[in-house]
């Protein structure tokens, strides 16, 4: 019996984008590092978008391009970071889909449709497509769900993630019959830890003296230390891998590796995943004791002590606890480090990233950091160059790792399907980032810092005409647009109209988000 999984995907990205090239001119950063660490450009949403006009842009493209039944949909879940109402969030965008499904003539979503939520920082796209596989395997028969993860990744300017920006929505049509790709949860692994001061958002900070104080308008920049942070990542996903092997009752990591069509990580930033999976090959050569020879000769070469590294995969060392005695700068695997960077920039490395990691990874250079919708976006991009370019899927497995910072990591088998190419063809990851506008610095300053674009009405955030096209690059694989139209707010269908100012006895609507359906 075939596992639930995806039979669909959509993706949504903003229009206007910052060129990570003039980034590097404006702030004095080098180019070329930027461009082999973190990618090439960036989405900003316009003054009228959100998390949820976002979200509900990537499900209602779903829905017209697999021709969905709403009123088959028994579960719409919504997995992010960048929620701005603390008791609704899915239902907000079944409200706004709803009012474009029945504008269009068309049956709205079930009135019989759960809504969930979820929450677990870059995670929570991977925790919302679980929740939905679940609700098919055990509940849900003869419905289908729909899973869109969205945020919005948003740093201090001058900051060490400010390159590192982005935001967008991929919405994904789970069926118990998947047309794309089976979702194996009973051979998957998993991982989790407090790490205290990772990566966090706490509410406690917009109320106190200090917290970025060059910034006017509502914004979400995270607390977080990036060193640590990253050692969190490398740690998370290795435990997560290894939990999925143990389930499997494979004890030769790297062999399974290699049998494996395509490896899609979480991505906050290029170099990111290449690093994790340099980290979970020698974890797997540390374990495989057959595989001892062909580490000590990388030992060797990274001119590191083979006891040593052996030494500290041995210990279980609670980073929450490390950081708070040691400092964040403290390396509780140095010798093992020191090894996986050296293995990183090995030709053997170098051959393996090609073979197993490169599917869709140039397309995502254009997207900067998705957060929840990271790796569903990868994912996307992978299907996408596969056909393209003819590669045979059908039958092979895919490794999503999936990571969220705080910290949790999980590790899924995908399993592609026979006839996945029909599906694929509907996904338009390169069209999705077709089209955009190119931002000059000072536009992307009053942008980022105060919510407006330069030369507009502030009330309703629309681009002056006349404006340039900035550098006339990529802007994102289709192309940049021209600037020229007055009454731009975003490429999607749905738009912030107006927010409630209202706190009277008798009515409330303070802070409320009203939306607009634009056809």
């Amino acid at each position: 019996m075939t596992e639930p999984g995806v039979s669909g995907i959509s993706i949504y990205v903003p229009r206007l984008c910052v060129q990570l090239e003039q980034w590097c001119a404006w702030t004095g950063n080098s180019w070329d590092k930027i461009r082999a660490v973190v990618g090439r450009s960036f989405r900003v949403p316009a003054p009228r978008e959100s998390v949820y006009t976002m979200s509900a842009n990537a499900v209602l493209r779903l829905i017209d391009a697999y021709s969905i039944d709403p009123q088959s949909v028994g579960y719409l879940a919504l997995g992010t970071e960048s929620s701005t109402d603390n008791c609704t969030g899915a239902v907000i965008v079944k409200g706004m889909v709803n009012d474009a499904l029945i504008a269009q003539g068309a049956a709205p979503l079930s009135r019989a449709c759960e809504v969930p939520e979820f929450k677990q920082a870059c995670l929570a796209g991977i925790s919302a497509l679980k929740g939905a596989v679940r609700y098919l395997a055990y509940d849900g028969q003869g419905r289908t769900a729909i899973v869109v993860s969205a945020d919005i990744a948003e740093y201090e300017r001058g900051s060490s993630g400010e390159q590192t920006q982005g935001a967008g929505a991929v919405a994904f049509l789970v069926e118990p019959e998947p047309k794309l790709f089976s979702v194996d949860l009973k051979r998957s692994g998993t991982a989790s830890d407090y790490r205290i001061l990772d990566f966090r958002k706490p509410t406690a900070r917009h109320f106190l003296r200090g917290y970025e104080p060059g910034t006017s308008r509502v914004h979400d920049f995270p607390v977080f230390n990036g060193k640590y942070s990253t050692a969190c990542y490398l740690d998370e996903t290795v435990m997560a891998a290894d939990t999925m092997f143990r389930r499997r009752g494979v004890t030769s990591h790297c062999a399974a590796y290699d049998g494996m069509a395509a490896i899609l990580f979480h991505r906050p930033y290029h170099r990111m995943p290449v690093q994790a999976m340099a980290a979970m090959y020698i974890w797997g050569l540390v374990h495989d004791p057959a595989q001892h020879p062909k580490l000590r000769e990388l030992c060797l070469a990274a001119e590191v002590e083979f006891h040593q590294v052996l030494a500290e995969s041995e210990t279980a060392p609670r980073l929450g606890a490390l950081v708070l005695r040691r400092g964040v700068d403290h390396d509780a695997a140095p010798y093992t480090h020191r090894l996986v960077t050296s293995f990183r920039k090995s030709s053997q490395f170098r051959q393996f990233q090609a073979e197993k990691m490169c599917l869709g990874a140039d397309k995502t250079m254009d997207l900067g950091n998705l957060y929840a919708a990271s790796i569903p976006a990868c994912t996307a991009a992978a299907l996408e160059q596969a056909l393209e370019t003819g590669v045979d899927l059908a039958g092979r497995e895919m490794l999503a790792m999936g990571y969220g910072s705080g910290d949790a990591a999980d590790a899924i088998p995908f399993r592609v399907v026979e006839g996945w190419e029909v599906a694929a063809k509907n996904i338009r990851f390169s069209a999705a980032l077709a089209g955009a506008i190119d931002l000059s610095r000072e536009e992307y300053e009053q942008l980022h810092d105060r919510g407006v674009l330069v030369g507009t009405d502030g009330a309703c955030g629309t681009v002056a005409s006349g404006g340039t096209g900035g550098s006339g690059g990529t802007g994102g694989s289709g192309g940049t647009a021209q600037r020229g139209r007055a009454d731009l707010v975003s490429s999607g269908e749905f738009v912030v109209d107006r927010v409630g100012d209202q706190d009277t006895p008798r009515f409330q609507d303070i802070g409320i988000e009203y939306y607009r359906y634009v056809p």
